[in-house]
């Protein structure tokens, strides 16, 4: 178990992406703190499912835009496991529309929880990390963010912005033992591309060359796996989980 004895902060751990990795975690040593806005998911599903791994599991909300409240949060994890290793920036939403109807609230709730919110709490974190000269920042990106989307203006720049502060995090921390990448799902299935059409979900389907949807778990796996020592020398990188969609 590569991360046993390892402590890791999970965002948006209640369900889809973010439950996923954090169970992966745990199977390979992990304990966990889980965050979320809304906890519920967290304490009724994902925590008692680690715990019969046997590993700790335990859950904070926090709102991830409140940057003092991701610094509380941090302080808050720090006190009950006695450190951190790794940081999962997944919280994230989508407020879709086209670019002339879209809503100054919505560009800036996308941005806020998206690019914000990784910030903060990789700011928090990064304090923590600089101290003991060691940890893994993984942030959740997408392949929008690369490729950008119509209709999907604030998502795709949160995301983008996602990679971009990703490697800087990367130059700036390096040198100090801390690692930083992150991971860009393409067509995921999730309750969020469920609410897709089908016709939309086909589409996106028919850019995929592995001709499937991936799974939260071939996300987490990947991101498991850059947290892990068998990516010491991995730092401000973007991988994608897309089944070939970018490409």
């Amino acid at each position: 178990m590569q991360l046993e004895g390892k402590i890791a902060l999970v965002t948006g751990a209640s369900r889809g992406i973010g439950a996923a990795i954090s169970l992966r975690l745990a199977r390979e040593g992990a304990d966990l703190a889980l965050c979320d806005l809304f906890t519920e998911g967290a304490e009724q599903e994902v925590a008692p499912a680690i715990r019969e791994l046997g590993r700790r599991a335990e859950v904070f909300q926090c709102n991830v835009v409140d940057s003092e409240a991701a610094t509380t949060t941090v302080k808050k994890v720090q006190t009950a496991f006695g450190g951190l290793d790794i940081l999962v920036n997944n919280a994230g939403i989508t407020d879709d529309s086209l670019l002339l109807r879209m809503s100054d609230e919505q560009w800036d709730r996308v941005l806020k929880v998206n690019l914000t919110g990784t910030f903060n709490c990789t700011r928090a974190v990064a304090r923590l990390m600089l101290k003991q000269k060691s940890g893994a920042i993984i942030s959740v990106a997408s392949v929008i963010g690369v490729m950008g989307n119509a209709g999907q203006a604030n998502y795709a720049a949160s995301k983008a912005g996602i990679i971009g502060l990703t490697k800087s995090i990367a130059k700036e921390f390096g040198s100090r033992g801390i690692r930083a990448n992150a991971v860009a799902p393409g067509y995921i299935a999730t309750e969020m591309t469920e609410k897709l059409s089908a016709e939309a979900r086909d589409q996106m389907l028919s850019q995929v060359p592995l001709n499937r949807p991936g799974t939260a778990e071939d996300v987490a796996d990947v991101v498991c796996f850059l947290a892990s020592p068998a990516a010491s020398y991995i730092t401000g990188q973007v991988l994608h989980i897309d089944g070939g969609m970018v490409m």
